[in-house]
């Protein structure tokens, strides 16, 4: 099929593209991000229905008492506690889950990385609650100093969407590195500093669970029933041990083990969706769906089934209960004139715009880590001004702590009023750093550097089309792999108009011979041969050892003496080198990234979704 052809036929059909980064990360960011409008709107509601001639409603609402029982035992709250301590945990099981999977596969597994968020965490935890502790009247007053603690990570994402930096990917990563963080110490705070009495048996018990839970991730069980049921249990005996239901949630979601997909069990998927496409019965089906859903860790497939409950539903709902103060009868004027309220207002937005800035410098300047690429001082004082959003954390610790109607609306107004001022000072930081030499994105570069150079790359096709593909890949990469019939079909459809280049970045770290299997290639084209070097070792990924190699080689005619002294020489070498750094350059940190034209692609990289994107620059270049 021929370029025009393809071009008339997709005309008046195309699909905006999808938005930034790697899959977990893309739908978690995009999710907390989305659900801030939707916190917002229920924050006014609660406002409004607390202020209205109705507020007696509002009150009689939360104070409806809801049981459950069952052969004599009974669990009896009001639908204010049934949010706060039953709703609530499955968010902080969903921030637990999250938690986890970036300790295993995301971005704390750079452990310098996460260093960096540690140390920025702890300090806006610790110099927010001093400053609190300084500025706050004394007696009951100050057991609130848990409510200027922690940051509301939706508010924040969505407050970066509207007021950071254009293209914030790689500042959006560091904040939310930083709130799981801050979340977990919270959650540590509220366990410890505002429980009720602990009964021993039911925290045994729910230790019990707990024990259960790592079980079921050591034995490898991919069910997720079982972890539901093992999760259920944990919270019903912490909530009767005394405990707040968070510590449940939390600790259930960080027991949750998470994992990157393993090539074998992929392909056994595909083989059994094959199978069903070619036999669809119930049986077969059944088989196929159980293949998919184990070639997803479970820890994934429960972020997948709760975050958007957590995100759209539990969080507004516990905004509704949580954030309606009535401030009618000089009780605004009151909160506006109390040390308490603005000990809050000043801990959330001074403290956490000190607290984070300071560590961070700190930190960098003792080498403790590093920040991520793209990510300057600047993008981190914005960042921190935005985290005296404490809002939901501080909402539950304000109700937690103060026993007082008067101390707590007091507080409320404070958590209030710091999310409005902490927003518009990350506006103006974010303006200034921009204005005054910072840059202006937070991202990794989009960019491709160097571009193509027909004679030094690996060009197939025409090396003079008007249409490029580049691929940064991986010869032991499975999904590297896959794009090869992507990147075939591609050519097929396109004919003389595109051209794919194909550089290494071999992942070393995840794939033991990738490196290896780099070199052979380049070796390869030293005698003409790449292409078909390129073919063999992706249709022989599991067998590259030095043996397979030499054989592949001799299977294609090579001078094999040659081939392996081209193989140990440090010019094989320094080609890797420099693809590996123009990787690092164009913003390529995982396989396959491809480029269209001389800009990254991002989003999904399936023949469909890159036949639009090189349509788009065929309209774009008017080609």
């Amino acid at each position: 099929m021929t370029g025009e052809s393809t071009r008339g036929r997709n005309r008046g059909k195309r699909r905006a593209l999808p938005g930034q980064v790697p899959a977990p990360m893309r739908r978690f960011l995009s999710t907390e991000a989305g659900s801030a409008a939707v916190l917002l709107a229920a924050t006014m509601v609660a406002l409004l229905w607390a202020n209205s001639p109705w507020s007696a409603t509002y009150e009689a609402v939360w104070d409806t008492e809801l049981s459950l029982s069952l052969a004599g035992w009974e669990l009896s709250m009001n639908l204010e506690h049934w949010v706060v301590d039953g709703l609530m945990a499955l968010f902080f099981f969903t921030v637990g889950l999250e938690v986890r999977r970036e300790f295993s596969v995301g971005e704390l597994t750079d452990r310098r990385r996460a260093t960096i968020a540690m140390v920025a965490a702890g300090g806006g935890l610790l110099v927010p609650a001093m400053v609190y502790l300084a500025l706050a009247p004394g007696g009951d007053a100050g057991h609130g100093w848990g409510v200027v603690i922690g940051t509301d990570t939706a508010f924040l994402l969505g407050a970066l969407a509207v007021v950071g930096p254009t293209f914030s990917t790689q500042l959006r990563v560091f904040l939310l590195t930083l709130t799981v963080i801050d979340d977990i110490m919270a959650v540590s705070v509220i366990g410890i500093f505002y429980s009720e009495s602990i009964d021993p048996v039911a925290l045994l018990v729910a230790l019990l669970f707990g024990g259960v839970l790592w079980g079921l991730g050591r034995l490898g069980v991919w069910r997720a029933s079982p972890y539901v049921i093992a999760v259920i249990g944990l919270w019903l005996a912490t909530v009767e041990s005394g405990l707040h239901a968070a510590i449940a949630g939390m600790l259930g979601g960080l027991l949750v083990g998470a994992r990157n997909p393993v090539r074998e069990e992929v392909e056994q998927a595909a083989r059994r969706f094959r199978a069903f496409r070619q036999s669809p019965r119930v049986d077969v089906g059944r088989t196929a769906r159980w293949g998919l859903e184990r070639a997803i860790s479970v820890n994934e497939r429960l972020q997948a089934a709760v975050h958007p409950w957590a995100s759209y539903v539990v969080v507004p709902l516990f905004a509704l209960a949580e954030a309606g103060v009535d401030l009618r009868n000089g009780v605004l004027a009151e909160a506006l004139t109390s040390r308490l309220t603005w000990a809050v207002v000043v801990a959330l937005v001074g403290g956490k715009l000190v607290g984070i800035s300071l560590s961070t410098v700190i930190g960098l300047r003792v080498g403790l880590g590093r920040l991520p690429r793209g990510v300057g001082l600047g993008h981190v004082v914005g960042g921190a001004a935005l985290s005296g959003i404490g809002f939901t954390v501080s909402l539950l610790i304000a109700g937690l702590a103060f026993d007082d109607p008067v101390l707590r609306d007091e507080a409320v107004v404070g958590v209030l009023v710091a999310a409005v001022l902490a927003t518009a000072l990350g506006w103006v930081v974010f303006r200034v750093t921009a204005r005054f030499g910072g840059r202006p994105d937070a991202d990794l570069p989009r960019r491709l550097d160097p571009p193509v150079d027909p004679v030094k790359d690996n060009v197939r096709g025409n090396p003079d089309a008007p249409l490029t593909l580049l691929e940064y890949g991986d010869f032991e990469c499975p999904f590297c792999s896959r794009a090869t019939g992507v990147t075939r079909e591609l050519r097929a459809r396109f004919g003389s108009d595109l051209r794919y280049v194909f550089r290494h970045l071999p992942l070393s770290d995840v794939h033991p011979h990738a490196e290896f299997a780099a070199r052979a290639a380049v070796a390869a084209r030293r005698q003409d041969k790449f292409w078909e070097m390129h073919d063999l070792l992706f249709a022989h990924q599991d067998e590259l050892e030095f043996e397979d190699v030499v054989g592949y080689a001799s299977e294609l005619g090579l001078d094999v003496e040659t081939f392996l002294r081209d193989l140990e020489s440090e010019e094989t070498a320094a080609v890797v080198r420099a693809d590996v750094a123009s990787a690092e350059a164009s913003g390529a940190r995982s396989t396959p990234t491809f480029f269209v034209g001389e800009h990254r692609h991002v989003g999904p990289h399936d023949t469909e979704t890159l036949a639009e994107a090189l349509e788009s620059l065929r309209d774009r270049s008017g080609v």
